[in-house]
């Protein structure tokens, strides 16, 4: 469980598309303080959970309280209180990334100056640039910009670095610690589950519409059978039968001259390995070790990866 205060809190949440099942009895809390991914293959129920925790759909059953706020019943206020960015922006061609955050400033009674947010998110050079001149990433900015437009306590993040440039997500990155820092919550999607593990303090893996999975990157990876793996580029290509016969070595696998032993004891692989090179005078050009990682556990958990 994380720590009080929970700022979100979901329970047995469901909803339906006619005979399909979306979401089916999620439940899970959020502090403040905490970034918390929904992660799952495509068609999970991830998207939808979003959706219905910002009051965007009438979930069918369940109940979601956001900053003490129920979404379905009081979603004006609810909208006061968080920021939101959805997968897509859409905003009229001619209107100029200032204006934008202007108007959308506008609608809040708490709001944060213009300059200030084009100052945060780089956009000064494009500041007076209609929206439909900007390119994917500088919109996909105007759209972080705008979901903190009004400096909100929770924010809710749809793949937020979908169409960024490693900058941008480095920048985005960035702006999700600080919120982080600023005791506010976050909660995000995502298709890149390093994001996921560089970021979240939390993750829930949901897969069929169900959370089967809920705790921190490190736990999950814990709890997961996956093992350390030794990821050696020869000369030429070694010989299976030994590589599986290393030293600690479970399983192994080769693509050309590239090899993967998986290990439970990676001093005596490696070890090993290098004195069988040695011997069959096999030039070494690269050696890696690659611990478990957070997508290790999902494929694990789903069967899947988590772009499939």
């Amino acid at each position: 469980m994380p720590p009080m205060p929970a700022v979100i809190d979901v329970d047995r949440l469901a909803k339906r598309y006619g005979t399909v099942q979306a979401v089916r009895d999620v439940s899970f809390q959020v502090a403040a303080g905490e970034v918390f991914g929904l992660l799952g293959p495509n068609g999970a129920g991830k998207t939808t959970t979003l959706e219905c925790m910002i009051g965007l759909r009438q979930a069918d059953a369940g109940t979601v309280r956001v900053c003490g706020i129920d979404s379905r019943t009081s979603p004006r206020e609810l909208k006061e209180r968080i920021g939101v960015q959805l997968q897509a922006t859409a905003l009229p061609d001619l209107l100029t990334v200032r204006e934008a955050l202007a108007l959308f400033g506008a609608c809040y009674r708490r709001r944060v100056a213009p300059q200030t947010l084009i100052d945060r998110f780089s956009l000064g050079e494009k500041a007076d640039t209609p929206f439909n001149a900007l390119s994917g990433g500088q919109k996909q900015r105007v759209a972080m910009a705008l979901a903190v437009v009004n400096d909100p306590e929770v924010l809710f993040l749809d793949e937020p670095t979908a169409a960024l440039d490693p900058q941008s997500r480095r920048e985005l990155h960035d702006v999700v610690r600080a919120t982080r820092t600023a005791g506010r919550a976050v909660v995000l999607t995502t298709h890149y589950i390093e994001e996921a593990e560089l970021l979240c303090d939390r993750v829930a893996i949901i897969d069929h519409g169900t959370v089967i999975a809920c705790d921190t990157p490190a736990a999950l990876i814990s709890a997961s059978s996956a093992t350390t793996r030794v990821v050696a580029t020869t000369g030429r290509a070694l010989d299976l039968a030994t590589m599986r016969a290393l030293p600690g070595a479970t399983a192994a696998e080769n693509d050309g001259t590239v090899s993967t032993i998986a290990t439970g004891r990676v001093n005596e692989t490696i070890i090993a390995l290098v004195h069988q090179l040695d011997h069959s005078q096999i030039e070494l050009i690269d050696l890696q070790i690659r611990k478990p990682s957070l997508e290790d556990a999902f494929i694990q958990l789903t069967g899947r990866r988590l772009r499939d």
